[in-house]
């Protein structure tokens, strides 16, 4: 047996194709009709209650339990982007976990919770750039010291 993918249930097979191409940069790399998957190894379908044979009243809009995650190397330049999508619902703004990455959480066109965050290896290499150890920064960021220390590696 093989997993495959998360498939998300949406309304508009349109719309949400716009959206995660427009603001996440997917690709679709199949297109089915209703039935639509992306690049970043997720599906979207239209009718999933009739597909599925459940009643359309138990797919549920803003469960928030569960979300996708997508990294950008910028996170100020997709902040910037984000801003230019009015119709954008934010969970939260912007912030900062303890672990020193950046986040933010919005809402696609159906309730879906996307949290975008700031690559891991970009913490790590500005904290590094900053003048902490690598000892420092894998204690700060939450990280195995073997990760921070490949990175280090890497600036050299």
């Amino acid at each position: 047996m093989k997993y495959r993918l998360p498939l998300l249930a949406v309304r508009d097979v349109e719309i949400s194709k716009r959206f995660y191409h427009d603001l996440f940069d997917q690709e679709v790399a199949l297109d089915l009709g209703k039935n639509v998957t992306f690049s970043g190894g997720f599906a979207i379908q239209q009718d999933f209650d009739e597909m599925a044979d459940v009643p359309k009243s138990t797919i549920l809009h803003q469960s928030n339990n569960m979300e996708l995650y997508f990294e950008v190397d910028d996170f100020d330049a997709f902040i910037d982007k984000l801003h230019s999508f009015l119709d954008v619902e934010l969970v939260h703004p912007p912030k900062k976990h303890e672990w020193h990455q950046r986040v933010v959480r919005l809402y696609d066109p159906d309730w879906h919770m996307v949290e975008v965050g700031e690559s891991m290896h970009v913490v790590a290499r500005r904290l590094l750039q900053e003048g902490n150890t690598e000892e420092q920064t894998a204690e700060m960021t939450q990280l195995p010291i073997e990760f921070v220390e490949q990175i280090m590696k890497g600036m050299e």
